[in-house]
Protein backbone atom coordinates (compact mmCIF):
# COMPACT_ATOMS: atom_id res chain seq x y z
CA UNK A 1 0.00 0.00 0.00
CA UNK A 2 1.20 3.37 -0.55
CA UNK A 3 1.95 5.34 2.71
CA UNK A 4 -0.46 7.26 4.40
CA UNK A 5 -1.61 8.69 8.05
CA UNK A 6 -4.27 7.13 10.53
CA UNK A 7 -6.75 9.18 12.23
CA UNK A 8 -8.54 7.93 14.82
CA UNK A 9 -11.06 10.62 15.90
CA UNK A 10 -14.03 10.60 18.78
CA UNK A 11 -16.08 13.07 17.56
CA UNK A 12 -18.04 13.74 14.00
CA UNK A 13 -16.70 17.87 13.57
CA UNK A 14 -12.93 15.97 14.75
CA UNK A 15 -12.92 13.46 11.77
CA UNK A 16 -14.50 16.40 9.19
CA UNK A 17 -11.29 18.81 10.01
CA UNK A 18 -9.26 16.03 9.72
CA UNK A 19 -10.94 15.07 6.44
CA UNK A 20 -10.49 19.00 5.06
CA UNK A 21 -6.72 19.55 6.25
CA UNK A 22 -5.77 16.27 4.49
CA UNK A 23 -4.46 16.20 0.50
CA UNK A 24 -6.24 13.47 -0.04
CA UNK A 25 -8.16 11.96 2.75
CA UNK A 26 -10.61 8.68 3.25
CA UNK A 27 -12.91 8.01 5.23
CA UNK A 28 -13.25 4.66 6.83
CA UNK A 29 -15.72 2.89 7.97
CA UNK A 30 -15.86 -1.12 7.77
CA UNK A 31 -12.93 -1.06 5.83
CA UNK A 32 -14.41 -3.81 3.50
CA UNK A 33 -13.76 -1.76 0.10
CA UNK A 34 -11.13 0.97 0.98
CA UNK A 35 -8.86 -1.49 2.29
CA UNK A 36 -8.53 -3.67 -0.63
CA UNK A 37 -8.26 -0.96 -3.59
CA UNK A 38 -5.62 0.48 -1.16
CA UNK A 39 -3.74 -2.99 -1.20
CA UNK A 40 -4.21 -3.32 -4.93
CA UNK A 41 -2.69 0.61 -5.09
CA UNK A 42 -6.23 1.70 -6.48
CA UNK A 43 -6.04 4.38 -4.14
CA UNK A 44 -3.55 6.22 -2.19
CA UNK A 45 -5.27 8.49 0.36
CA UNK A 46 -2.85 10.78 2.18
CA UNK A 47 -5.18 10.62 5.44
CA UNK A 48 -7.46 7.21 6.40
CA UNK A 49 -9.92 8.69 8.93
CA UNK A 50 -11.22 6.02 10.85
CA UNK A 51 -15.39 6.76 12.02
CA UNK A 52 -15.84 3.81 14.12
CA UNK A 53 -14.92 4.82 17.08
CA UNK A 54 -17.11 8.01 17.14
CA UNK A 55 -19.43 7.54 19.77
CA UNK A 56 -22.44 9.21 18.31
CA UNK A 57 -22.22 7.48 15.07
CA UNK A 58 -22.99 4.29 17.05
CA UNK A 59 -26.72 3.31 18.10
CA UNK A 60 -30.14 2.55 16.71
CA UNK A 61 -33.34 3.53 18.57
CA UNK A 62 -37.10 4.05 17.76
CA UNK A 63 -39.32 7.35 18.04
CA UNK A 64 -42.54 7.15 17.25
CA UNK A 65 -42.93 5.39 13.48
CA UNK A 66 -39.16 5.73 12.54
CA UNK A 67 -36.12 3.89 13.04
CA UNK A 68 -32.99 5.26 13.01
CA UNK A 69 -30.20 3.11 12.54
CA UNK A 70 -26.67 5.33 13.16
CA UNK A 71 -23.96 5.38 10.73
CA UNK A 72 -21.13 3.31 12.38
CA UNK A 73 -23.40 0.80 13.48
CA UNK A 74 -22.52 -2.74 12.54
CA UNK A 75 -24.34 -5.48 10.66
CA UNK A 76 -23.52 -7.71 13.86
CA UNK A 77 -25.16 -5.24 16.18
CA UNK A 78 -28.53 -4.86 13.82
CA UNK A 79 -28.70 -8.40 13.97
CA UNK A 80 -28.36 -7.96 17.85
CA UNK A 81 -31.06 -5.34 18.28
CA UNK A 82 -34.74 -5.80 19.55
CA UNK A 83 -35.97 -2.57 18.35
CA UNK A 84 -35.08 -3.72 14.77
CA UNK A 85 -36.17 -7.00 15.54
CA UNK A 86 -39.35 -5.47 16.38
CA UNK A 87 -40.02 -1.91 14.00
CA UNK A 88 -39.15 -3.59 10.87
CA UNK A 89 -37.98 -7.24 11.02
CA UNK A 90 -37.17 -7.33 7.23
CA UNK A 91 -33.69 -5.13 7.90
CA UNK A 92 -33.06 -7.67 9.90
CA UNK A 93 -33.38 -10.59 7.68
CA UNK A 94 -31.80 -8.48 5.21
CA UNK A 95 -28.72 -8.13 7.20
CA UNK A 96 -28.67 -11.85 7.81
CA UNK A 97 -27.93 -12.94 4.34
CA UNK A 98 -25.27 -10.32 3.51
CA UNK A 99 -21.71 -11.78 3.38
CA UNK A 100 -20.33 -13.96 5.70
CA UNK A 101 -19.84 -13.96 10.15
CA UNK A 102 -16.36 -11.77 9.55
CA UNK A 103 -18.09 -8.99 7.49
CA UNK A 104 -21.11 -8.94 9.56
CA UNK A 105 -18.84 -8.01 12.35
CA UNK A 106 -17.40 -5.34 10.48
CA UNK A 107 -18.99 -4.02 8.22
CA UNK A 108 -21.44 -0.72 9.12
CA UNK A 109 -24.55 0.34 7.55
CA UNK A 110 -23.43 3.87 6.63
CA UNK A 111 -20.32 2.44 4.57
CA UNK A 112 -22.34 -0.18 2.80
CA UNK A 113 -24.72 2.75 1.37
CA UNK A 114 -21.70 5.47 1.03
CA UNK A 115 -19.83 3.07 -1.22
CA UNK A 116 -23.41 2.18 -2.85
CA UNK A 117 -22.28 -1.03 -4.47
CA UNK A 118 -24.46 -2.10 -7.38
CA UNK A 119 -24.88 -5.75 -5.57
CA UNK A 120 -24.90 -4.51 -2.40
CA UNK A 121 -28.11 -4.86 -0.01
CA UNK A 122 -28.94 -2.12 1.88
CA UNK A 123 -29.57 0.40 -0.87
CA UNK A 124 -32.59 -1.75 -1.83
CA UNK A 125 -34.09 -1.58 1.86
CA UNK A 126 -33.73 2.18 2.00
CA UNK A 127 -35.24 2.94 -1.47
CA UNK A 128 -38.15 0.60 -0.63
CA UNK A 129 -38.57 2.05 2.92
CA UNK A 130 -38.16 5.47 2.02
CA UNK A 131 -35.87 6.52 4.26
CA UNK A 132 -33.98 9.27 4.91
CA UNK A 133 -30.00 9.92 4.87
CA UNK A 134 -28.41 12.23 7.33
CA UNK A 135 -25.71 14.13 7.16
CA UNK A 136 -23.82 15.84 9.50
CA UNK A 137 -24.18 19.07 6.89
CA UNK A 138 -28.49 18.14 5.89
CA UNK A 139 -31.01 14.98 5.13
CA UNK A 140 -31.07 13.52 1.64
CA UNK A 141 -34.25 11.23 0.72
CA UNK A 142 -33.41 7.66 -0.76
CA UNK A 143 -35.00 8.80 -3.74
CA UNK A 144 -32.44 11.71 -3.94
CA UNK A 145 -29.36 9.91 -2.73
CA UNK A 146 -28.31 6.72 -5.01
CA UNK A 147 -27.15 8.73 -7.98
CA UNK A 148 -26.19 5.04 -10.10
CA UNK A 149 -22.71 2.79 -9.64
CA UNK A 150 -20.84 3.66 -7.08
CA UNK A 151 -22.32 7.08 -7.06
CA UNK A 152 -24.02 8.54 -4.25
CA UNK A 153 -25.74 12.99 -3.41
CA UNK A 154 -22.74 12.72 -1.01
CA UNK A 155 -20.44 15.81 -1.03
CA UNK A 156 -16.41 15.72 -0.58
CA UNK A 157 -16.08 15.21 3.24
CA UNK A 158 -19.44 14.97 3.74
CA UNK A 159 -20.46 12.39 6.82
CA UNK A 160 -23.36 9.91 6.61
CA UNK A 161 -24.34 9.66 10.47
CA UNK A 162 -27.82 7.91 10.38
CA UNK A 163 -30.41 6.84 8.37
CA UNK A 164 -34.03 7.18 9.46
CA UNK A 165 -36.55 4.26 8.15
CA UNK A 166 -40.54 4.98 8.62
CA UNK A 167 -41.97 2.22 10.07
CA UNK A 168 -43.99 -0.06 6.96
CA UNK A 169 -47.33 -1.79 7.85
CA UNK A 170 -45.31 -5.16 5.91
CA UNK A 171 -42.31 -5.67 4.20
CA UNK A 172 -39.81 -8.20 3.54
CA UNK A 173 -36.79 -8.79 1.33
CA UNK A 174 -35.98 -11.67 -1.06
CA UNK A 175 -32.40 -12.24 -3.04
CA UNK A 176 -30.47 -14.31 -5.07
CA UNK A 177 -27.30 -15.10 -3.71
CA UNK A 178 -23.83 -14.98 -5.34
CA UNK A 179 -22.00 -17.95 -4.39
CA UNK A 180 -18.80 -17.01 -3.11
CA UNK A 181 -19.32 -13.48 -2.79
CA UNK A 182 -23.05 -13.83 -0.84
CA UNK A 183 -23.79 -10.35 -3.08
CA UNK A 184 -26.99 -10.02 -4.43
CA UNK A 185 -27.35 -11.63 -8.28
CA UNK A 186 -30.17 -9.90 -8.12
CA UNK A 187 -32.26 -9.11 -4.95
CA UNK A 188 -36.03 -7.46 -4.10
CA UNK A 189 -37.10 -5.52 -1.02
CA UNK A 190 -40.78 -4.77 -1.14
CA UNK A 191 -42.58 -2.49 1.14
CA UNK A 192 -46.47 -1.52 1.93
CA UNK A 193 -46.79 1.78 4.12
CA UNK A 194 -49.46 2.49 6.94
CA UNK A 195 -50.73 4.79 4.25
CA UNK A 196 -51.44 2.15 1.51
CA UNK A 197 -48.39 3.20 -1.03
CA UNK A 198 -46.35 0.10 -2.14
CA UNK A 199 -42.33 0.59 -2.85
CA UNK A 200 -40.14 -1.94 -3.98
CA UNK A 201 -36.43 -1.58 -4.76
CA UNK A 202 -34.06 -4.01 -6.63
CA UNK A 203 -30.46 -4.40 -6.40
CA UNK A 204 -27.62 -6.17 -8.43
CA UNK A 205 -29.92 -6.65 -11.53
CA UNK A 206 -29.67 -2.92 -12.86
CA UNK A 207 -26.51 -1.30 -15.26
CA UNK A 208 -27.43 1.70 -13.32
CA UNK A 209 -27.53 0.10 -9.58
CA UNK A 210 -30.43 0.13 -6.89
CA UNK A 211 -33.86 0.99 -8.61
CA UNK A 212 -37.46 1.19 -7.98
CA UNK A 213 -39.67 -1.20 -10.18
CA UNK A 214 -42.78 0.88 -11.11
CA UNK A 215 -44.73 -2.05 -12.71
CA UNK A 216 -44.75 -4.62 -9.71
CA UNK A 217 -45.45 -1.29 -7.39
CA UNK A 218 -48.37 -0.55 -9.35
CA UNK A 219 -49.45 -4.66 -9.20
CA UNK A 220 -48.80 -5.13 -5.69
CA UNK A 221 -50.73 -1.46 -4.62
CA UNK A 222 -53.90 -2.98 -6.56
CA UNK A 223 -53.76 -6.52 -4.84
CA UNK A 224 -51.16 -7.12 -2.46
CA UNK A 225 -50.14 -11.07 -3.06
CA UNK A 226 -47.48 -12.83 -5.06
CA UNK A 227 -49.94 -13.77 -7.76
CA UNK A 228 -50.67 -10.55 -8.40
CA UNK A 229 -47.19 -10.75 -10.41
CA UNK A 230 -48.11 -13.50 -12.44
CA UNK A 231 -48.54 -11.21 -15.26
CA UNK A 232 -46.01 -8.55 -14.78
CA UNK A 233 -43.20 -8.70 -17.22
CA UNK A 234 -39.84 -6.74 -16.26
CA UNK A 235 -37.83 -5.47 -19.47
CA UNK A 236 -34.51 -6.95 -19.36
CA UNK A 237 -33.35 -3.37 -21.39
CA UNK A 238 -30.71 -1.22 -18.90
CA UNK A 239 -30.06 -4.62 -16.83
CA UNK A 240 -26.75 -6.25 -16.14
CA UNK A 241 -25.30 -9.22 -18.41
CA UNK A 242 -22.29 -11.41 -17.55
CA UNK A 243 -21.19 -14.87 -16.56
CA UNK A 244 -23.66 -15.28 -13.67
CA UNK A 245 -26.75 -14.26 -15.75
CA UNK A 246 -28.28 -12.50 -18.81
CA UNK A 247 -29.98 -9.83 -18.92
CA UNK A 248 -33.03 -11.65 -19.49
CA UNK A 249 -32.18 -13.93 -16.80
CA UNK A 250 -31.70 -10.74 -14.09
CA UNK A 251 -34.98 -9.40 -15.59
CA UNK A 252 -37.06 -12.35 -14.98
CA UNK A 253 -35.13 -12.86 -10.97
CA UNK A 254 -36.70 -9.28 -10.03
CA UNK A 255 -40.40 -10.45 -10.53
CA UNK A 256 -39.48 -14.00 -8.53
CA UNK A 257 -37.93 -12.19 -5.95
CA UNK A 258 -40.33 -9.47 -5.82
CA UNK A 259 -43.17 -12.61 -5.57
CA UNK A 260 -41.02 -14.81 -3.09
CA UNK A 261 -40.46 -11.16 -0.56
CA UNK A 262 -44.66 -10.76 -0.70
CA UNK A 263 -45.37 -14.03 0.04
CA UNK A 264 -42.74 -13.72 3.27
CA UNK A 265 -44.24 -10.12 4.00
CA UNK A 266 -48.01 -11.90 4.46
Amino acid sequence: MYETTYHRPSSIDEAAALFAEGAESKYLAGGHTLIPVMKQRLAGPSDVIDLARIRELVGIEVSGDTLTIKAATTYYDILQSADAKKAIPAIVYLTSVLGDPAVRHRGTIGGSIANNDPAADYPAALLALGATVKTNKRSIAADDFFKGLFSTALEDGEIITQIAFPIPAKAAYAKMRHPASRFALTGVFVAKTKAGDVRVAATGASQSGVIRVPAIETALKANWSAGALDSVKIAADGMLSDIHGSSDYRANLIKVMAQRAVTAAG
